[in-house]
């Protein structure tokens, strides 16, 4: 009894919960499972053809259809087919290069590159075992060194043991999968919608590159605005770049008052869940004296990432670490909230981007802040509008992104719970 206890799910259909105990069975044993195949050398145009009806399945196409495919851009051509292995019906393929371990169902007919495994003539249903694949991919990082790249092939997935059920469960498990994929797409469609249409008026809402006048703006307002050096729209930046709490005698502390890095200072939030380090009154008062931060100040974050922007939440208190910056505005010129989504809107980063430095992790200077231009309007009360549309736009793209994420950790419970 206790051996089947241990053979079954934590969490089951109903109709299965006295069904049999789920069978210790190996991939190799429930498919034939092979490489995929690369003409070479890969960038020679004549392997492929747009007008050929084989579409070609790449390490990027994974990625961007988040393991489905539906559609493939590139094509291969007839002499590109012999040196490959082409897919004409639906097929279970795991990726073992770049995205290492993540499973992919192909749809269309395609050649598939040597850096898939293919499983040929399953004896499982081809959902079940992707959710399988999809619960399971952390443990393929077994098969790596620390700080290394997992290597797997097809002798690993061969020999990797699976707990399955019989034919009928499978297809319950993966009827329940299924439509909870289809909640968290549509959900994910929602969010990325969101976030085109804030872009879309982030470009109307804020004067092109030589003009002094947005596209669309609010009734009332109509005068240009104003092009000024940012930082003369500034009393002052708090900036604590390079000072660690050992440089005064101290350390961080297990509660207190939190420090804001580059970590957990996200665009739009503070994470507080990330980074997370505290420093005491008596670090406090020495770090922060004459530089307090208040609810509604602007930070900054200046590399490792550079560009993230987010408003101070609240008068609790909290403490300027490593590569993040805030601003003390000249409230006669600028609101904070205005600044917020100024630092956050489309030409703003290009300018700073442009002013960076750095190869792949870029960052900004206080001296590139000095360069950087800003079109601004004359009159606060525009100013104000265009930050609470803004503003109330971040809620409803942060409320879009909670929703998504809530329900990507239910699945993850679920694929935790309903697989061995």
């Amino acid at each position: 009894m206790s051996k089947n206890k241990k053979l079954v799910p934590k969490r089951r259909f109903k109709a299965f919960q006295n069904a049999d105990a789920w069978e210790q069975r190996e991939l190799g044993d429930l498919a034939e499972i092979v490489r995929g195949a690369s003409p070479r050398p890969i960038q020679n145009p004549k392997w492929f053809n747009q007008n050929s009806e084989i579409g070609w399945l790449r390490i990027s196409d994974v990625t961007e259809q988040n393991g489905r495919i539906h559609f493939l851009e590139q094509r291969i051509s007839e002499a590109g087919q012999g040196k490959t292995r082409v897919l004409h019906s639906s097929h279970l393929l795991l990726s073992i290069a770049a995205t290492v371990g993540k499973p992919v169902i192909n749809y269309v007919p395609t050649g598939v590159h040597d850096g898939f495994l293919i499983f040929l003539n399953p004896k499982f249903d081809l959902e079940f075992m992707f959710q399988w694949l999809e619960m399971f991919r952390p443990q393929w990082q077994k098969y790596g060194q620390p700080g290394s790249q997992v290597n797997l092939n097809s002798d690993l997935v061969k020999n990797q043991k699976i707990f399955i059920p019989s034919l009928g469960e499978q297809k319950e498990i993966s009827s329940f999968f299924t439509n909870l994929d289809q909640t968290i797409a549509f959900q994910q469609r929602k969010f990325e919608k969101m976030k085109s249409m804030k872009l879309a008026y982030l470009s109307e809402m804020f004067p092109a590159e030589g003009e002094r006048k947005p596209k669309r703006r609010f009734p009332g307002f109509t005068d240009d605005w104003e092009q000024r050096e940012l930082l003369s729209t500034i009393k002052s930046i708090v900036d604590f770049r390079g000072r660690t709490p050992k440089k005064l005698g101290m350390d961080w502390s297990d509660s207190g008052y939190l420090a804001l890095s580059a970590l957990n200072v996200k665009n739009g939030y503070i994470d507080f869940n990330e980074d997370v380090h505290y420093g005491n009154q008596e670090l406090y008062d020495k770090w922060m004296s004459g530089k307090e931060l208040y609810k509604g100040q602007v930070l900054f974050t200046t590399e490792a990432p550079m560009g993230n922007v987010v408003q101070v939440p609240d008068d609790k208190g909290y403490i300027l670490s490593q590569r993040t910056i805030a601003f003390n505005i000249n409230k006669d010129l600028l609101t904070d909230s205005f600044l917020y989504v100024l630092l956050g809107s489309l030409k703003v980063f290009k300018d700073l981007s442009a002013l960076s430095s750095g190869g792949t992790a870029k960052g900004v200077s206080q001296k590139s802040l000095e360069q950087l231009k800003v079109c601004i309007p004359k009159d606060i009360d525009e100013q104000s509008k265009i930050s609470e549309f803004f503003i109330n736009l971040d809620q409803t793209i942060a409320f879009q992104q909670q929703k998504l994420e809530k329900l990507q950790n239910i699945k993850k419970a679920y694929l935790n719970e309903m697989f061995i």
